[in-house]
């Protein structure tokens, strides 16, 4: 069996996917805002949902997903619309979660669904896919290569997108006052908004 790809591209592919899953980005701001309201063990659905929804979504594009949206760019736009609007719905309930105490069921943690479903209307998951496959999948366009790129974004996004989790889970401890919870969600539905700044900007 031939070689996907090189240890030295397989190297610089999970250094890139670390890079690019530990920095902050509308995905790793919900989950430390789920962390630090819902606990990592409700979080954990959402995590797997991240990890499992993005790396379908670097399969896809590397498999022609991409050259889709080249060909109908009217899809692109209408992607940014629903991206900009879903964000600032979630940007909204993260704004106005209750405390874990009073809130049980007033608000709950993305599902698995519903977290995969997100990195489709990420702009942050769209650029990490598209670099991903661009630099590192299969010069010959092959469904091994875009596969195997796939499989190492899963490997190396769980772990980094857990720290973000875990994380939030420690901050809770200091957000026991409702005032700091409360100050600390609005900041992080802020961080999110903020996010979509590079989606919306002109061009040039």
């Amino acid at each position: 069996m031939v070689a996907l790809m090189t240890l030295d591209t397989l190297a610089a592919l999970i250094l890139f996917a670390f890079a690019s899953s530990i920095t902050p980005g509308p995905n790793n701001v919900m989950l430390l805002a789920s962390g630090a309201n819902f606990g990592l063990r409700r979080t954990v659905p959402h995590m797997l949902g991240i990890s499992g929804g993005h790396a379908a979504m670097v399969a896809l594009v590397g498999l022609g997903l991409l050259g889709l949206f080249t060909a109908l760019p009217w899809l692109r736009t209408g992607l940014t619309v629903v991206s900009v609007a879903y964000l600032l719905w979630l940007a909204w309930k993260i704004a106005n979660a209750a405390p874990p105490a009073e809130g049980a069921a007033k608000g709950r943690p993305l599902t698995w669904a519903q977290a995969a479903a997100f990195q489709w209307v990420n702009p942050k998951a769209w650029y990490m896919a598209i670099y991903a496959q661009t630099n590192f999948g299969a010069a010959d366009g092959a469904w091994s290569g875009a596969v195997l790129v796939a499989l190492v974004f899963a490997a190396v996004n769980l772990p980094s997108v857990t720290a973000w989790a875990w994380g939030g889970t420690q901050l809770s401890r200091w957000l026991t006052a409702p005032g700091r919870l409360r100050a600390f969600n609005w900041t992080m539905a802020l961080v999110l908004v903020a996010s979509l700044w590079p989606m919306l900007r002109p061009a040039g």
